[in-house]
């Protein structure tokens, strides 16, 4: 990613503790401003306490949609701009973003009807939940082909009756009425994405710098005081301008600057990911997206040959931990024997779980279906002065989503260049993402980028490497063939090489970096004590570790999948690492 590795990232920011822009919070909306304002030419610097997009953009369902359900919240302006953001997204992140197709089960025709109003004006359920039946969807779905057709390259909706959806997915529940089925987007590897657009910025020149394990814990007299979470140092950094897009926790960011705020109230989404190749079969390869009997909107969806499940929306207290609990585990299996009912899945299956609190708006007695999820900045002056003697400003991010990343950005930057009195000068709507760039739009060009750049690696494996990096991999592919490479004893989906390009490009600080982010091994239940020792080995070869430091990142991985993700090892008796 950038020339330098995060050690260095990290020490630039002591050698040189001043830029126009302070970014604090580097998850997708914080990345995505910071590179929008280094395209513009300005100085920023982006930071975040932990790795890049490990926070709540890490806990997301992996999906890049137009946000049909929000039509029923009059969430019109968020619609129109999430669908041509989706739209967009296929366009210039191809690699990542995907058409999916979605279906949604109906088991009534007019249910909802007279409710639905009542939900529209005061954003409460009522007494007691009604189910959206056939109509209300109908006229959503019109709705929503409106916003998002996109001059007609995403297909209309299409309802199909009861023996109609049958034939086509014979394993959903038979007493339904009606399917609906309409297009939407996956995203394969949002952390994968995210990354690539801090390349982009990075690659914009030296005026743009990133440090992660860097922590924003207060202010002095000379800016804000950072603290490095590996080492400890502490230095202060200069900034005219500070936008916190800290997510969940904007508040707890804005408490440690002395600015105390209220703005977030976010709820909790957990998932799980099942290995089940009977649940995966039934899904026929869509996404099923429906209306659970609690009144929540719920998806079973495809993914990396596993199928991820959820997601809840429940308060949540950010002074505690974020965890998928059991009880969300068992309301999973609940909706997947309402759709599937034939389909047998229980604990044994899930691989993986993951959870995150989304960065909404506070909402007090709003009920949490109901919150909206645009988002808003806010605007608030520092003490500390600018170099030219103005005030500085802080600047705060209130909600955001994925989908909608690029042109949130764009907002906020243009905030920021009026702030600091400069102009823009070069427009992000339509330029592609990273390795979407020449990404290979037809059979033939596919073809001809995998046999032009098979040589080396072999046409089977550049094919693996386009799907996993998209033209970046060409960078990859030229580091693979300096030396001797050969694959990983314990996941033969990667080669040693291919780690070490991402310990030395890519930032990385722990080896957790490489199991939850730089990769998707532990999301697909990869992730074993063989292969982590294994990665551990390559990344104390590139980063320097030291045997000690070596076992302590293969214990703080195993913590982190155990506690966090659900991931069950064997208890180790020696940890034996050179």
């Amino acid at each position: 990613m950038a020339k330098s590795n995060a050690v260095q990232a990290q020490a630039a920011l002591v050698e040189r503790p001043r830029a126009q822009v302070l970014i604090i919070g580097a998850g997708i909306n914080g990345i995505a401003t910071f590179r929008d304002l280094a395209l513009q030419g300005v100085d920023v610097v982006i930071v975040d306490r932990g790795d890049f997009v490990s926070g709540a953009s890490a806990a997301s369902s992996h999906m890049i949609h137009g946000g049909v359900r929000y039509l029923e919240n009059g969430e019109f302006r968020l619609v129109k701009e999430s669908v041509e953001e989706r739209n967009g997204l296929i366009k210039i992140a191809p690699h990542y973003v995907k058409p999916l197709q979605t279906t949604i089960p109906i088991f009534s025709t007019f249910s909802g009807v007279l409710s639905a109003p009542l939900r529209f004006l005061t954003h409460k359920q009522g007494s007691k939940h009604v189910e959206r039946g056939a109509l209300l969807i109908k006229l959503g779905m019109v709705l929503y082909d409106s916003f998002s057709r996109d001059g007609g390259t995403v297909p209309r909706h299409v309802f199909a009756g009861r023996k109609k959806a049958l034939a086509a997915l014979p394993q959903l529940n038979a007493g339904l009425k009606y399917t609906a089925t309409y297009y939407d987007a996956a995203m394969h590897d949002p952390e994968r994405l995210a990354l690539d657009v801090l390349r982009d910025g990075l690659d914009a020149g030296s005026n743009a710098r990133a440090a992660n394990y860097v922590e924003a814990v207060g202010m002095d007299e000379e800016g804000v005081r950072l603290r490095n979470a590996i080492t400890g140092e502490e230095f202060s950094f200069a900034a005219d301008v500070v936008v916190n897009t800290s997510g969940p926790w904007t508040d707890h960011t804005n408490d440690a600057l002395g600015q105390p705020s209220a703005f977030m109230g976010g709820t909790k989404g957990s998932h799980i990911v099942l290995d089940s190749p009977e649940l995966l079969a039934a899904t026929g390869g869509r996404e099923i997206f429906f209306e659970h009997e609690d009144g929540r909107i719920v998806l079973i969806y495809p993914l990396k040959g596993r199928v991820l499940v959820g997601t809840t929306d429940l308060e949540h207290d950010m002074t505690k931990p974020i965890r998928c609990t059991e009880a969300e585990v068992d309301y999973f299996f609940e909706l997947v024997a309402h759709v599937f009912p034939t389909v047998s899945v229980d604990r044994s299956n899930i691989v993986f779980r993951f959870s995150g609190v989304r960065p909404l708006p506070r909402h007090d007695d709003e009920q949490p279906g109901f919150v909206s999820r645009d988002y808003r900045i806010e605007s608030r002056p520092l003490e500390r002065r600018s170099a030219d003697g103005r005030p500085g400003t802080l600047l705060s991010l209130v909600g955001g989503k994925w989908t909608t990343f690029r042109a949130l950005a764009e907002n906020l930057s243009s905030q920021v260049l009026e702030l600091i009195g400069m102009a823009r000068t070069v427009s992000t709507e339509g330029l592609a993402i990273g390795g979407g760039r020449s990404w290979p739009t037809t059979d033939a060009a596919h073809k001809v980028w995998v046999t032009a750049h098979g040589d080396e690696v072999g046409s089977a494996r550049a094919e693996q490497l386009l799907a996993r990096y998209g033209t970046h991999a060409a960078d990859i592919i030229d580091f693979l063939s300096l030396e001797a490479d050969a694959l990983l004893t314990n996941n033969d989906g990667y080669s040693r090489r291919e780690i070490e390009y991402l310990a030395q490009t890519e930032s990385v600080v722990r080896l957790i970096d490489v199991l939850l982010r730089r990769t998707s091994m532990a999301f697909v239940g990869s992730a074993t004590s063989p292969l982590i020792d294994e990665l551990a080995d390559i990344l104390a070869g590139v980063l320097g570790w030291s045997a000690d430091r070596c076992a302590q990142e293969v214990q703080h991985a195993e913590q982190i999948l155990s506690d966090v993700h659900g991931v069950a090892f064997a208890e180790r008796t020696v940890l034996s690492h050179t």
